[in-house]
This record gives C-alpha cells, structure tokens and sequence, in this order.
C-alpha cells in the first residue's frame, strides 16, 4: 500500500479536522493492529497539523501508561496513572487541554521545548487502552475545536483496531 500525504488545503481548523478524518480512514482501512494503526496516525499528526514537537500515544498497562508510537524527540517510557497531564487525562478518562504546561502542577516533562500540551483518552467499551498526546512549543496551541477533531479522530483509530487478547486494559470503574 502506498500513501501519500497531500498538502492541506484546509481554510479552517475544522476543515483540516475532516480532511484528516479522511486520510486516517484511508490509511486505516484493512489494518485492524492497534500499534500499527496508532504508529500510522501518530505520523499522519504530526506532519499534518501545524506548531507539534511531539505526537503519539501511551498505552495503559498495569497501572501505568507505557510509551506507543510517536513522532519526535525521544520520550519519557513510563507514566503513572493520575500523574502529569497525561497520567491525569487517563485517570479522568476526558481530555485535557493545557495552555502553559509550565502552570501545570505536577507537569511531567519530557522535552523541555513543549509548552502546550493536548491529551486525548482511548476509551473502548468502558476500556481505558491509553491516551493520545501531542505537545507543542508555543503556548495555548490547542483549543477546544482541536479536542473535537482529534477525539473524532481517536474514534476512527479505535473502530478500527481490536485489542491484543490478554492484555490488561483499565477498566474506567476500576480504582486507579
């Protein structure tokens, strides 16, 4: 299979979101393993979407949140549940949009060029498999336009992928 990305022609925010939804549709179809789906979208974000130092994914596992595909500088490889805003995004299974990551208590940080940070939940069933994040330098990158496209976009990834069998998967009832 061969995939080209095409340049945006978006005019809005909005329209970049469904030409994404599109191409990760595309780029999705006939590929049902998450990591390899996951490592597919997070390239498609991070050469699509403008102002991004780091796009990817971390995946929950025993309690924690281990580092998945990613696009930019290498990344921390653990985070704990309820911990920073990755770690707080899993545990109240909503994203989180964070302005200036610097205000943020307890900010983990793992590039010290990120400023602004966005973290979207994978939720299937009443499943945490993980969370989507993407950080970007400049401050108050995301808004609440880039929340509704992206979660629309973490829908398409988990319609189309099905979870590794065996795997330990937080249920969302399940104390953290």
């Amino acid at each position: 299979m061969t995939f080209q990305l095409t340049e945006s022609g978006a005019r809005s925010k909005g329209e970049l979101y469904e030409q994404l939804a599109s191409q990760l549709s595309s780029l999705l179809a006939g590929e049902r393993d998450l990591i390899a789906n996951a490592a597919n979208f997070s390239s498609l974000i991070f050469h699509s979407l403008p102002d991004l130092n780091w796009a990817g994914f971390y995946f929950a596992k025993d309690g924690e949140l281990v580092l998945g595909p990613f696009q930019g500088q290498p990344a921390c490889v653990r985070l704990k549940i309820g911990q920073g805003v990755c770690g707080a995004s899993a545990a109240k299974c909503e994203t989180m949009i964070v302005p200036n990551v610097h205000e943020f208590p307890g900010h983990i940080s793992c590039d010290s060029a990120s400023n602004s940070e966005i973290v979207v939940p994978l939720i299937k069933g009443e499943r945490l498999i993980g969370v989507l994040d993407l950080d970007s330098p400049s401050l108050s990158r995301f808004d609440e336009e880039d929340a509704a496209g992206l979660e629309r976009l973490v829908r398409i990834l988990l319609a189309s992928a099905i979870t590794r069998r065996g795997a330990r998967i937080i249920s969302i009832r399940e104390e953290l």
